[in-house]
């Protein structure tokens, strides 16, 4: 039998996952994912993957740094062996990733992460051993000139040496001495400068003569004067080299003192980014996380097969396990049964390994000891056994290892043989699977294995959809009743000749054509119940869409109307306000008049004028104006009664200047000069209301709050605080203010307890609380105003 995961394609799932790994320990551990057994443990899979799938893409949460594998370097190190720079450099980057993988996760005050935050708890580090490094060594081969004084200064003696040679040496070039060179160049030999000089003038030349080239024409002659430059050249190279290896071994004994840290390190590091890539893996295919049990349930909601394009995949539901243990699909052919018996079995392999499944929420998985498949061609040359062979001998391995606690997928039992004798087959492995309490699904095309499924306890029929009419498949499983294979009708679409397709339909025996007459007629039957199911129930939603919105259009004018009547309400209680502030300004000017020892002549006219004004007030019942007659100044005579709209009084004609349109007249004791157009016809006295009480101004004295959002009543005495608060919000009602504010300090707290409580009885309240950070805590009550 084939491995089950390679039949169901997990290796491929795995190797996809994979390609998201930023490190190589990491993709080792993905690709070596296998299945467990146990809920248990897949579950804390599927958590670790949840909680990275937060991180990444929700709190927007790094990834493991990558870095090169250690191998044995640790080891090394701590036996003494000197590490070279590039393995020094691969300890700092595992020591590097170490340290962001642990405050990446702890960035977050998120309950979500605690399973990542365990993890990364096992995780070592040393930021100053990672910098040193970072510091010291420059490339793989490269140590920074500042990696100490000795190094730096030593570095510098060298480049002014060589400098000083290299200047010398281009002396020759140029010079008389140039005549005697092969080349106008500057070589090295053994590591010391040389000239190329040639052979026949080697005596010409005085100094120490290194090697000869390959033709023998050249020699290369280190000059007598630079001799000791290259000895001294020579000598501070050997002490750069040293104060080299004194680094390296100092940074080598610090990485092998954590020898067991960094290999803890690469372990976790890489579990952690296989958590990571699983996330995006499930990013990627928008998977989710499906509820696992072991009861050996399988529930698929609108389950997509992973490897097939999201584009145009259609979704799944498939259900096993629960009223039945068994599941016979049928249908026609290249209709989606093979794909839906992979996409199963796939799903429950790829739960046991941590990774989400692309599906919609709803999915439960059940966690098996074995996923057991026979599907496909096993036809084996090498082995010399015929399609048939092959499958038998899944079959047979199927029947030996399966259980109760097993998930079996067979792709059309009993095929390549006689199919009499392949349905009978099919029947009794079927049985014998039932029997054992496995649970399955199995394609088949025969008509007497469906038939089975329907007179047997603990199986189901379920049919791939077909449209008759375009004759192609739709790819959508119907569970409860079996579907026609259609073979004839998908012949004649792929252009058989119809009269050879008559032909076989003519062949088909009697039952047989019964049977898919009944099983078409159940199908049409049920498309069409779906259909006028489907259509009641968009014009359900459609009348529950427009139930809703006239519900939100009450309510908004429901809303409308409490809104304008507070405002109206709180207008008024403006205007009366306003005219009640303005009587009282007119009668304290009045009491302040009277209050005078003497009162003059201007000062009763004042008084009659702003008694004249407080008449008009609002807070007074409104009187109807007095229509006035202009006098005639032609028939104006001294002794007439008039009335002086300026003063608002009756008075008598003194005299009359007509040129001039002029008069003379007595209000009282007060002689006053008016024009004729302030004259007028004395009005009809108005006959006093029987019933009509006498108008009574009562002036209130009490003092007005601020119009500012805040009330401040510390120090105050509860006493003398609640009258001020309730003056201070029929104040912030009136202008419609909808929160205020009320300093109260925090004291004992019996001013704030007393102002809560009168709130708490005030129909004006809608609600109040304390401040919060910077509105003063406790301190302050902040009021909303209904």
């Amino acid at each position: 039998m084939k491995d089950s995961m390679t039949s169901l394609e997990l290796d491929k799932i795995l190797f996809a996952a994979a390609a998201f790994c930023a490190t190589e320990g990491g993709r080792a551990k993905v690709l070596a994912l296998r299945p467990v057994n146990r809920a248990a443990e897949a579950n804390a899979a599927l958590s670790l993957t949840e909680e990275a799938l937060l991180l990444l893409f929700t709190l927007g949460g790094g990834r493991v740094e990558s870095f090169r594998p250690l191998g044995d370097i640790p080891a090394r190190a701590e036996k003494g062996v000197t590490l070279s720079c590039k393995e020094l450099t691969d300890a700092a980057q595992l020591l590097r990733a170490a340290r962001i993988a642990y405050s990446d996760v702890r960035s977050f005050e998120n309950e979500g992460l605690a399973g990542l935050r365990a993890l990364t708890e096992r995780l070592h580090w040393n930021e100053r051993l990672e910098r040193e490094i970072g510091e010291k060594i420059l490339g793989d081969d490269l140590l920074s000139d500042h990696a100490s004084e000795r190094l730096f200064e030593l570095r510098t003696e060298i480049r002014l040496l060589n400098e000083r040679i290299r200047s010398r040496l281009a002396q020759y070039l140029t010079g008389e001495e140039k005549k005697y060179l092969q080349d106008e160049v500057i070589t090295v030999r053994g590591d010391r400068y040389v000239l190329p000089v040639k052979v026949e003038y080697k005596r010409s030349v005085r100094g120490f003569v290194h090697d000869r080239s390959a033709s023998g024409a050249t020699v290369f002659i280190e000059p007598e004067e630079i001799l000791e430059m290259n000895n001294e050249l020579r000598g501070l190279q050997l002490d750069e080299r040293e104060e080299t290896e004194r680094i390296l071994a100092e940074l080598s004994r610090e990485v092998g003192k954590m020898r067991v840290g960094l290999e803890l390190d690469e372990e976790v590091l890489s579990e952690t980014d296989s958590f990571y890539a699983r996330a995006e893996y499930a990013y990627s295919c928008k998977g989710i996380r499906p509820r696992l049990n072991e009861r050996g349930r399988v529930s698929i909601e609108k389950g997509r097969h992973p490897l097939l394009d999201p584009a145009t995949a259609v979704p799944v539901n498939v259900s096993v396990g629960k009223e039945y243990a068994f599941l016979v699909v049928s249908g026609a052919n290249t209709g989606g049964k093979t794909v839906t018996l992979k996409m199963c079995g796939l799903f429950c392999l790829m739960a046991a390994c941590g990774l989400f499944v692309p599906a919609a929420e709803g999915t439960e998985l059940s966690v098996f000891d074995g996923v057991y498949c026979d599907m496909g061609d096993s036809q084996s040359i090498e082995e010399n056994l015929s399609t048939f062979s092959s499958h038998v001998l899944n079959l047979k391995e199927i029947l030996q290892k399966a259980d109760a606690r097993s998930f079996v997928l067979i792709d059309e039992p009993g095929g390549g043989t006689d199919p009499e004798e392949g349905q009978a087959i099919a029947r009794a492995v079927l049985k014998a699977l039932l029997a054992k309490g496995c649970r399955g699904i199995v394609t088949t095309h025969y008509s007497s294995l469906k038939e089975f499924a329907f007179e047997t306890e603990g199986m189901q029929n379920g049919c791939m959809e077909f449209d008759k009419e375009s004759l192609r498949p739709l790819y959508r499983l119907r569970i409860g009743q079996p579907g026609s294979s259609n073979a004839l009708s998908i012949c004649l679409k792929l252009g058989l000749p119809p009269e050879i397709v008559e032909e076989a339909r003519a062949c088909l025996s009697e039952g047989t054509r019964a049977f898919e007459r009944i099983t078409r007629a159940a199908e049409e039957s049920r498309i069409r119940a779906e259909e006028a199911g489907e259509a009641a129930r968009a014009l359900e939603r459609e009348w529950r869409e427009r139930l809703g919105v006239l519900e939100r259009e009450e309510a908004r004018l429901a809303k409308e109307k409490e809104k304008l009547f507070a405002s109206a309400k709180a207008e008024s209680r403006r205007i009366v306000a306003s005219r009640t502030a303005e009587a009282e300004e007119l009668l304290s000017q009045i009491e302040e008049l009277f209050a005078r020892e003497t009162l003059t002549e201007s000062d009763l006219i004042r008084a009659r004028t702003l008694k004249n004004k407080l008449a008009g007030s609002a807070v007074f019942e409104e009187e109807k104006p007095m229509r006035l007659t202009p006098v005639d100044g032609a028939s104006l005579r001294a002794g007439d009664r008039v009335y002086l709209g300026s003063l608002g009084a009756e008075g008598q004609v003194l005299s009359v200047n007509p040129q001039k349109k002029y008069a003379q007249v007595r209000c009282g004791s007060l002689q006053v000069g008016c024009k004729f157009e302030d004259l007028f016809a004395v009005p009809e006295p108005k006959k006093p209301a029987q019933s009509k009480a006498p108008v009574q101004v009562v002036r209130d004295l009490a003092e007005r709050t601020s119009s500012s959002l805040e009330c401040n009543v510390i120090g105050k005495t509860v006493a003398e605080a609640i009258p001020e608060v309730e003056a201070f919000l029929d104040g912030a009602v009136l202008r419609n203010l909808s929160e205020v504010r009320i300093v109260h300090g925090m004291g004992t707290g019996k001013l704030r307890a007393a102002i809560h409580a009168a709130l708490k009885k005030d129909a004006r309240v809608k609600e109040f609380r304390p401040g919060r950070y910077g509105e003063g805590e406790s301190g302050v009550t902040v009021v909303t105003l209904r």
